[in-house]
């Protein structure tokens, strides 16, 4: 009788059965990585009504003399980032994502007047789980929409 080489049928089947489990824990971290990426960008675009807000603050001396329009801040639509606003007397701003792949998610950028500078807290609503959002605003994640 010949010797053969390779593999066999049971040996096959173990190294698809490990490649099956990493692809069942990988999969879900690359959905929640790819919407986050998405979720970022909307942020990303909120930074633009952040220095507008910090510079009419500065230039008027409070949060107070702040409107839409004297901000001088235009949201314009990228793919994942349906709407951005500044909301007058306060500076807060609400941006809210679209497209990601997963719910829809409201960021609150709120603005906080401390020794001649602005420090901003993000909070985020209507995420699946926490992983699907920036760390800038996961520690303060409002609770999830029902």
């Amino acid at each position: 009788m010949k010797n053969q080489k390779g593999f066999t049928l049971i040996e096959l089947m173990i190294v698809i059965a490990i490649l099956g489990i990493l692809i069942a824990i990988a999969l879900p971290a690359y959905q929640n990585y790819s919407i986050r990426t998405k979720n970022s960008e909307c942020l990303n675009v909120a930074a633009g009504a952040k220095l507008a807000v910090a510079e009419t603050a500065q230039d008027r001396g409070t949060l107070a003399q702040i409107t839409a329009t004297n901000t001088g801040y235009e949201f314009d639509a990228s793919d994942y980032c349906a709407d951005v606003t500044v909301a007058a007397t306060t500076g807060v701003i609400t941006a809210v994502t679209a497209d990601t792949g997963g719910p829809d998610v409201t960021f609150t950028l709120t603005p906080e007047e401390a020794q001649g500078r602005l420090e901003w807290t993000c909070t985020a609503a209507g995420q699946d789980n926490d992983a699907q959002i920036p760390g800038e605003c996961r520690n303060n994640a409002a609770a999830p929409a029902p």
